[in-house]
């Protein structure tokens, strides 16, 4: 498994360009849920491991709809903190959005997403699937099924990381059954970082 990690890495340093000697570019996009890797240190350095990731994780974060307040701040939405970037985006980009979305639309924003990221050099995207349970599981449901009928249609620079069935039957998360503590926190970074690799090879 070891030696597989390590191959893998290699092809993403191969076909993620940087400067000699640098690691690629990664921004992770994400809301409340993945927003837990901000108060685990050793989750981000789990999952940012040979890579130089820019994690933008805001509380309320929508996709494309204006984002819900929180804390007396309005957080941007994905698509507009991948604009806002612009080529600082980097080689690749995780989005980990949606459990304040409304599934309607949410494969029309994803699209609009992953067509500016593209717009800015970004060369792979890894979708991270919502965990489906909890108050609004079927709006999960569905934003899922827009999730997976999207990136067919994108094609295979778009990478599904499925969370919602790598998490199932584990117990590390709140009451609402969405958000994580710190063994959630390290799990979804291992998880996010073989997926991050596997988009890289598919670049070549």
């Amino acid at each position: 498994m070891r030696l597989r990690v390590v191959l893998l890495a290699a092809v993403m340093l191969a076909t993620f360009p940087a400067a000699a000697g640098a690691a690629p570019r990664v921004t992770f996009v994400g809301d409340s849920v993945p927003a837990s890797l901000s108060y685990v240190p050793a989750a981000r350095a789990a999952l940012a491991r040979g890579l130089r990731v820019r994690f933008d994780l805001r509380v309320c974060r929508r996709l494309v709809a204006p984002s819900c307040p929180y804390q007396g701040s309005t957080p941007p939405t994905a698509l507009q903190a991948v604009r806002a970037l612009g080529t600082r985006v980097g080689d690749g980009l995780v989005v980990a959005v949606g459990y304040n979305d409304s599934a309607a639309g949410y494969g029309s924003g994803m699209r609009r997403v992953v067509r500016a990221a593209r717009a800015q050099g970004v060369r792979a995207v890894v979708w991270v699937t919502l965990r489906q349970a909890g108050r609004y599981r079927s709006e999960y449901v569905r934003a899922d099924a827009a999730i997976r009928a999207e990136a067919a249609r994108l094609g295979r620079r778009v990478l599904v990381a499925d969370w919602n069935a790598y998490s199932a039957g584990r117990t590390f998360f709140a009451q609402d059954g969405l958000h994580l503590g710190a063994a959630g926190a390290m799990s979804l970074a291992r998880f996010l970082r073989g997926r991050i690799l596997t988009a890289a090879a598919r670049t070549r």
